[in-house]
């Protein structure tokens, strides 16, 4: 039979199959069809877009000719927002599907938005040691462009599509944070419009309050229109080193062991089941022996962490050596494990060497398509969290992990959190390792509800002086949340600046408990 003529009697049985079952139903039940069919494709067509589009602009030198002009329009929007009586509050403009959170914003529907059209690095200063770019520049794009010049950033958080804006308002966090801290802790000015459409820049000397204020308000002190960051000579490998580990108490042990070493560029931790887990410590190195060479991020390699796996169920160490940039991006393939949901085979020999230079979906696009009956799927039968919480009390908060959601593996990142002004920091007067514990997937738990078992949750987190990333579903009352967070500058600044009639507070904007 003629392939073309194959292929249309194929769509056709698909299109009859699917008005038989309704499309709700292949969303809901097989919603890899749709994924593989439509959205991979179109993944990659945004994808060269944006590539094409970034070395264009950095070849002819036009973003920092055209960022003055860009942040002159934002004025005028401010300005404009003034004139009509400030009625509502303001926001980005930018649609709630393209961010990479899974929270879906309504109040963007209702607030005055704000066009921030902000993508594009404006200058690498080697001597400084300093890459500045707009908020909408993404970590793919940064280690893109930086690691053929010979640099990286310090931290550069997992996910290709992450924003530069949104780890500054928000958080972000990688396996040298337990050396720099958090993403924040690496940026050494901000540039923001303010309420009344003034431009300030803002360093730890100059406007220092609001410096220190701006990580983790979520974009309501002002608009984000360029950030200094900063950046250190990259190298071309990672040695990474493998390390199953068995038993809980060993687990954390160990773990904390490694974090405390400097001389580990990175830490990482995957924790298979409650005893169970692999302990990864990296070095950068410009050599590398060819036979232990491990392309991770080729299409056609097994997702990062089946590939880890394999050291547990073998018992044995490993070394290997990753090139640094497939080492950043390490998990992005498969958006962690988060893609094993969505296509089941997806991890497949068959599939990664025919279909995986496709991979992964555009999380915005996902959240897009997604529909009411996934959202509500996902929000009472799937967890996205990030909790971060003491070093020291590791051992008792995985426990707590294991009995309230049951979801592994679990991600461990360590950091170190200096005692800054702002939201976050530690309780006490010196600076602390604390350690991230992502759980991403379906709760195993048979008491599992979503409500209250994240509030039992956050409860716990409040409770060690912890904190819980912004970007994930929040169940807490306004007094429960700025328990959590140390808000004194943050509400500081907010009447001095007048933000309280132009920007949402925090909590409002971010807190199921809040959200409209």
């Amino acid at each position: 039979m003629d392939p073309l003529l194959s292929l249309g009697a194929g769509l056709l049985l698909l299109a009859l199959w699917v008005r038989h079952k309704g499309l709700e139903y292949l969303l809901v039940h097989h919603r890899w069809v749709f994924v593989c069919l439509f959205l991979l494709p179109l993944s990659v067509l945004f994808d060269i877009y944006y590539q094409l589009r970034a070395w264009a602009v950095w070849k002819l030198h036009s973003a920092p000719r055209q960022h003055s002009q860009r942040v002159r329009h934002i004025q005028a929007q401010v300005q404009e927002w003034k004139n009509e009586g400030g009625k509502t509050y303001m926001c980005t403009g930018r649609p709630g599907w393209l961010t990479v959170s899974l929270r879906v914003g309504k109040y963007k529907k209702t607030h005055k938005n704000i066009v921030i059209n902000l993508m594009d690095i404006l200058e690498v200063d080697i001597e400084r040691q300093v890459v500045c770019v707009e908020p909408l520049v993404t970590m793919g794009q940064l280690t893109a462009h930086l690691n053929p010049m010979g640099w990286t950033l310090p931290v550069v958080p997992e996910l290709d599509d992450l924003t530069v804006g949104g780890l500054i308002m928000g958080t972000g966090i990688e396996s040298s944070s337990h050396i720099y801290g958090l993403f924040q802790h690496t940026c050494l000015a901000y540039e923001l419009v303010l309420a009344d459409g003034s431009l300030v820049r803002c360093t730890p000397a100059e406007n220092s309050d609001l410096f220190y204020a701006v990580p983790w308000s979520c974009g309501t002190l002002g608009f984000l229109v360029a950030a200094e960051i900063k950046i250190i000579p990259a190298k071309k490998y990672v040695k990474l080193h493998y390390k199953p580990v068995r038993g809980l108490e060993k687990i954390c042990e160990k773990f904390t062991e490694e974090s405390k070493k400097k001389d580990n560029n990175f830490v990482e931790g995957l924790v298979y089941s409650l005893e169970e887990a692999v302990i990864m410590t990296g070095v950068l190195t410009d050599e590398a022996e060819d036979s232990q060479i491990n392309r991770i991020a080729n299409y056609y390699k097994p997702w990062f962490f089946k590939h880890v796996e394999k050291y547990l169920k073998a018992n044995q160490t490993g070394i290997e050596y990753i090139p640094s940039r497939h080492y950043y991006h390490r998990h992005t393939r498969s958006i962690f494990w988060e893609l094993q949901d969505i296509i089941p085979f997806g991890n497949n020999p068959v599939f990664r060497y025919l279909f995986g230079w496709m991979v992964p979906p555009k999380i915005s696009l996902l959240k897009l398509t997604q529909g009411e009956a996934i959202r509500k799927l996902y929000e009472q039968r799937h967890v996205v969290q990030d909790m971060l919480v003491p070093m020291k009390i590791l051992e008792k908060s995985i426990r707590t992990f294991h009995s309230d959601l049951n979801v592994y593996p679990l991600w461990l990142c360590p950091f170190i959190l200096p005692n800054n002004p702002g939201m976050v920091h530690p309780k006490g007067d010196e600076m602390e390792l604390y350690v991230d514990i992502g759980a991403y997937g379906e709760p195993k738990t048979k008491q599992f509800e979503a409500r209250a078992s994240m509030r039992q949750m956050e409860k716990f987190v409040r409770n060690v002086h912890g904190f819980q990333m912004l970007y994930a579903d929040c169940y807490m009352n306004r007094e429960e949340f700025w328990d959590m967070f140390d808000g004194s500058l943050y509400h500081k600044l907010r009447e001095q600046m007048n933000c309280k009639d132009a920007f949402p507070e925090v909590y409002d904007k971010i807190c199921k408990a809040a959200r409209h």
